[in-house]
């Protein structure tokens, strides 16, 4: 093995795909059981734009750069994503005040940022509080589907022949005369260079191999989903003034129309304790309701918590380590944003110090994703007489057809738990968070795998929907369809 990455979030997909185009032997570790289960599948899902870092910082250098090559990453990967821009508002003198270092940043960091008055501010945005008075806009901020972004890296990445495992935990690495032994749980890998990318955890898998430099604190951060509206809502990113805690709650629109408020900040012990609570839920409430008069929270569909992975020198962690042992650690906001900056940093510092040859074959741009409800009565009409089964909808919240779902199983990648195929086709994303299409993913699931409905986890290992009972046998699951 040339490189073994571990961890398969956003930044080991990109990471993966930035190093496919070369002539290496390249395998992707994964603990859970899909890529991006992590940090990477709950965040904010925004594009920052970059203004906000400290100047120098790899933070702000990697964001603005990330942030740029956004629109050539969207149309190469076919991933969702809208430069709407950000808003970030004050209301009080202290906020008011803050505005000028936030500007002074912007310029240092060279990021396009306008002030506007109040006036100004409800041309754009109607629903702002009535205390806001001053706002600073930023043009080249968006939102991004996190989810596909992490799917579609590593589905191009194996495109171009680099290897997933999934379910498979490292335990243990030890330094070779010529490269490191990796053992995991279920065997080991002789390989000349280890990517460390495994989030929360990077600093135990960092141990393995190192003395102690640095230190990951889990910050949890919870959130509200708010129903897709029929009404013109929000139609930017909106935050507060930010502080040391982060970037604070904000409220804003997703690729998919729906709406997220959010995040709360805490740190907590348990690095995998993604459990929400009243009390902080509603914190979040009452703090996105100084910033935004009118929040349709009856609307709610969902409330869910993330993991952000902080760095004891809250910076990016980007370095060699030692021989052959890279640390990409600490990646917490903007890492999203910054994800594909990371990755090119990362293949240039492997390629400078390893230089190897370029494929000849390698492509960058992964086949196109059929989006029915973004379809026309045209082009819809056309799929259904190719494949009959895009005019069977499994998911009528989000109006998905059953040759979407077979589809995002079979690609490299592919899903095989419930939450998977939510997170590559939204069935279970929409009002009835499943409640009409998981019995119909968990049959499909069933039948396209080849697993009994017994087998089939809704996301974690373990998670199984369906326990077998004496009196219960499980019927024939029948073949898998063709048409995909």
């Amino acid at each position: 093995m040339d490189v073994i990455i571990i961890g398969a979030g956003v930044i080991g997909a990109s990471i993966a795909r930035a190093l496919s185009k070369y002539q290496m032997d390249i395998l992707v570790i994964e603990k859970d059981n899909d890529v991006g289960d992590g940090a990477s599948c709950a965040n904010s899902a925004i594009l920052h734009s970059g203004y906000d870092p400290e100047p120098g910082s790899l933070k702000a250098r990697l964001n603005v750069l990330g942030n740029q090559m956004f629109d050539e990453i969207s149309r190469d990967l076919d991933v969702q994503m809208r430069r709407i821009g950000s808003i970030t508002v004050a209301s009080t003198d202290e906020e008011i005040e803050a505005l000028g270092p936030l500007q002074k940043r912007a310029e240092q960091n060279q990021v396009p940022l306008q002030l506007l008055n109040r006036e100004e501010l409800l041309k754009l945005e109607p629903f702002l509080h009535p205390s806001v008075r001053f706002g600073l806009y930023a043009p080249t901020a968006g939102i991004l589907n996190p989810f596909e972004l992490t799917v579609a890296s590593m589905e191009n990445a194996m495109d171009n022949g680099v290897k997933l495992h999934l379910r498979e935990e490292v335990i243990a690495i030890k330094r070779l005369q010529e490269g490191f032994l990796v053992t995991t749980n279920q065997g080991t890998y002789e390989t000349k260079i280890v990517v460390n990318c495994a989030g929360v955890h990077s600093d135990a898998i960092h141990n393995m191999v190192h003395t102690p430099e640095f230190t990951i604190k889990p910050r949890r951060g919870e959130y509200y989903v708010i129903d897709n509206l029929f009404t013109p809502y929000i139609k930017h990113v909106i935050f507060g003034v930010p502080t040391k805690a982060g970037k604070g709650v904000l409220v804003a629109p997703t690729t998919h129309d729906n709406y997220l408020v959010g995040p709360s900040s805490d740190f907590i012990e348990d690095k995998e304790d993604t459990a929400t609570h009243a009390d902080i839920l509603k914190m979040v409430k009452d703090r996105a309701l100084t910033i935004v008069s009118t929040i349709p929270f009856p609307s709610m569909i969902r409330q869910f918590a993330g993991i952000r992975a902080v760095s004891s020198n809250d910076d990016f962690i980007i370095q060699e380590a030692s021989h052959g042992f890279f640390d990409v650690a600490g990646i917490q906001s903007p890492g999203l944003a910054s994800s594909p900056a990371i990755a090119k940093m990362v293949e240039d510092m492997i390629i400078e110090k390893y230089p190897t040859t370029k494929k000849e074959n390698y492509n960058p741009r992964r086949r196109r994703v059929v989006r029915l409800k973004e379809c026309s009565l045209e082009e819809r009409t056309k799929l259904i007489k190719e494949n009959p089964l895009y005019g069977h909808i499994i998911c009528r919240c989000e109006g998905v057809s059953e040759a979407e779902v077979i589809d995002c199983i079979h690609r490299h990648a592919g899903a095989t738990t419930i939450k998977g195929v939510k997170k590559r086709t939204r069935p279970g994303a929409g009002r009835c968070q499943g409640g009409f299409c998981e019995p119909h993913i968990i049959e499909i699931l069933s039948r396209e795998l080849g697993r009994k409905k017994t087998e089939i986890e809704y996301a974690k290992i373990g998670s199984n929907i369906l326990q077998k009972r004496p009196e219960f046998r499980e019927e024939s699951q029948g073949e898998p369809h063709e048409n995909h």
